[in-house]
């Protein structure tokens, strides 16, 4: 059986690249000798135009720039069977170079380099499109050469040479002096396109014969990743129209005049009529969102896998909401799913009167575990599924469209300078008690030793000394912990002392930072992040001292997940419900608003005249409007100056506990 390349059946392709060339690239190779041949290969993305769209058909060809070229249109299979010290290690252009030497199609040199930008000669083109006809099982025939300067050509590369002629891939340069081979001359783009094209024909002539034309189904290539098309969805698949656009207008003009509703680039989908948008597989694990289509100003991030409401895209960006933040990503970091091929998505449900919220990760297309935030809002039915991008404001439509409530869960936007009023005592008891039942998780191996390896084990002192002496809520630092740490029992909490993740990132959670001690860790958790960078308006990362969402709280800029700061309330929540109702709705909580982009000063007593104790930053607020920064009211009062004030805990450091604030600046939350 031989190997191919492009099959009978995309002739189709060929016709129209051929037939389209004229208005299809107002470029370089417009009426270029050889634009046939350019064409064909940019169509299939084996030949690709730099940025400016031009191809530079009359420029040399390098080693690297060919080598490519061959492992495109051969869909060479990837190999690390060969590597060469002067590559980059995973690049596209090493992986390709890789490719053709693991199929033993070139070579590098005596020293071990390969010279990617040094310039093809055609004889050792010649040897390459040799070694690609051996790949693809063509016979290696040869024929007499009649060059002018045959005595130039390389004995090495004679063989090649001849089969080269044999098939007449490579013609030579007719001259009035006769025909040269010129074997030390340097090909071009558009020579190479040609060679390249003509052996693709011999291939096929040999696949087609084979066997008497029993050769079983022609391979389809992968699509040219630079060229746009319009489609529709159409029974659970995507039916794309065959004729290609070389820009994002012109396929977009189509889309407009036609009943189409996609716009794909290769086989991406990059527009769409309706759908959901979600974190693509990225190098990094994430993508992020910007507040410009520019990509200038980083809004917040999320982990691949995780669902974005979709507002509208093009060949550039794609404009999502995360929570209630609506800003910028990057399109090659979105993927865009339509309505119709929907496997699955986030939602909301009631059960055991508790609210619940199930995820779904949209690259592995799977459902995630289950988990409790708080107590179910009064609107929501058990039986019923609710979605929401923020968490607060709930619909009973994937669309988010039909509202049917809004709801705040008490510790997601409690702030974190409200003491807890647990023991040290009773929060050992908590530590303890969770981690005997999840040693009983029969499916759970990890937790068999967690009551004797728990780096949780005894943190009560600790918790209500870090609570004294730096504000930060007790039963907050172990939801935390307990969070990023699996209950303690992670590689990096047994290895490292690590129990809060810090510095394990999402391109490689195998980092981490180590420590001497457990506390070590909290201490770090605390002075480092939350009372350094996200906590005091001074810090880097301050959108407010709650665990919060991906629009306000330490949610914004912690983590990654969308749901870390409903998933550390969940856990608050679980242990308070469980233990002893003791810190649930114990403190009024609320927003601190703004307008126009102005900023709100807490002062030192309740009168404009006082001391400014700390100011909050201007801070975006959310599409909705709903989401300032979060803290708890201690006490209102009317002050001398004729205004209302509220007394609320500081996110300032620990210097001054409390701060005043005008309350007409501030926007309670509405006590569920």
């Amino acid at each position: 059986m031989f190997k191919k390349i492009i099959g009978l059946a995309f002739a189709f392709v060929v016709a129209l690249s051929f037939t389209t060339q004229s208005t299809s690239h107002a470029n370089d190779i417009k009426g270029h000798q050889m634009v046939n041949e350019l064409t064909y290969w940019s169509n299939l993305g084996v030949i690709r135009p730099d940025s400016k769209g031009n191809y530079n058909p009359n420029r040399a060809v390098t080693r690297g720039e060919f080598a490519s070229y061959i492992t495109r249109a051969l869909q060479l299979p990837a190999s690390s069977t060969y590597t060469f010290k002067d590559l980059k290690a995973g690049s596209e252009l090493t992986l390709e170079i890789q490719a053709a030497a693991g199929s033993n199609i070139l070579s590098g040199y005596p020293d071990g380099t390969f010279r990617p930008n040094e310039k093809i000669t055609r004889q050792h083109m010649a040897a390459l499109l040799q070694k690609a006809l051996r790949y693809s099982n063509v016979p290696l025939d040869g024929q007499p050469l009649t060059f002018k300067d045959n005595n130039k050509i390389s004995d090495q590369f004679k063989p090649a040479v001849a089969t080269n002629v044999y098939y007449n891939i490579i013609r030579g340069s007719h001259t009035a002096k006769g025909v040269f081979f010129e074997p030390q001359g340097n090909a071009t783009i558009a020579h190479a396109a040609a060679f390249l094209y003509r052996m693709n024909s011999t291939i096929q002539n040999f696949a087609v014969n084979d066997n008497g034309g029993n050769t079983g189904p022609i391979e389809t290539p992968a699509p040219n990743p630079n060229v746009y098309y319009v489609g529709t969805v159409s029974k659970g698949t995507i039916e794309k129209n065959p004729t290609v656009y070389f820009s994002y207008d012109q396929a977009e003009a189509a889309l407009n005049s036609s009943g189409s509703n996609l716009i794909l680039k290769g086989d991406k989908i990059i527009k769409m009529s309706a759908g959901i948008a979600s974190a693509a597989d990225t190098k990094a694990n994430t993508t992020t969102v910007y507040t410009d289509k520019n990509f200038t100003k980083l809004l917040s991030y999320a982990s691949e896998g995780s669902q974005f409401k979709y507002i509208g895209s093009n060949d550039e960006y794609a404009i999502v909401q995360l929570a209630d933040t609506k800003g910028y990503a990057k399109i090659d970091e979105v993927t865009l799913t339509p309505t119709s091929l929907i496997k699955g998505q986030d939602f909301y449900f009631v059960e055991g009167g508790y609210l619940t919220h199930r995820t779904f990760n949209h690259i592995s297309q799977k459902y995630n575990w289950d988990y409790v935030i708080s107590e179910a809002p009064a609107f929501m039915q058990r039986g019923v599924n609710y979605y929401s991008q923020d968490g607060v404001n709930f619909y009973s439509d994937i669309f988010l469209t039909k509202k049917v409530g809004t709801y705040y869960p008490y510790f997601q936007f409690q702030s974190i300078r409200q003491h807890s009023n647990y023991t040290a005592a009773e929060l050992d008891n908590i530590i303890m008690s969770l981690l005997v039942e999840r040693q009983a998780i029969p499916t759970s191996p990890q937790y068999a030793n967690a009551p004797t390896e728990s780096r949780l084990i005894g943190m009560g002192a600790l918790l209500k000394q870090v609570e004294a002496q730096y504000n930060v809520n007790a039963l907050f630092i172990l939801a935390a912990a307990m969070h990023e740490s699996d209950y303690g029992v992670s590689k990096n909490a047994l290895t490292k002392n690590n129990i809060f993740g810090i510095k394990v990132f999402d391109a490689d959670p195998t980092l981490g930072e180590i420590y001497p001690s457990r506390d070590d860790s909290v201490m770090a958790f605390i002075t480092r992040y939350v009372n350094l960078n996200y906590v005091p308006q001074a810090g880097a990362y301050a959108k407010g001292a709650a665990p919060g969402n991906k629009t306000s709280g330490m949610n914004v800029h912690y983590a990654s997940d969308p749901f870390w700061g409903s998933k550390i309330a969940g856990h608050m929540f679980r242990m308070d419900n469980k233990f002893g109702k003791k810190d649930s709705k114990q403190a009024k909580l609320a927003f601190v608003t703004y307008e126009n982009g102005h900023q709100v000063n807490v002062r030192t007593e309740p009168t404009t005249s006082s001391p400014i104790h700390f100011t909050f930053k201007a801070k975006y607020v959310g599409e909705t409007g709903m989401f300032g920064y979060p803290v708890a009211i201690v006490e209102e009062i009317m002050g001398t100056d004729g205004y209302v004030w509220y007394k609320i805990l500081s996110d300032d450091n620990p210097a001054a506990q409390y701060g005043w604030v005008r309350a007409d600046l501030v926007q309670p939350i509405p006590e569920n």
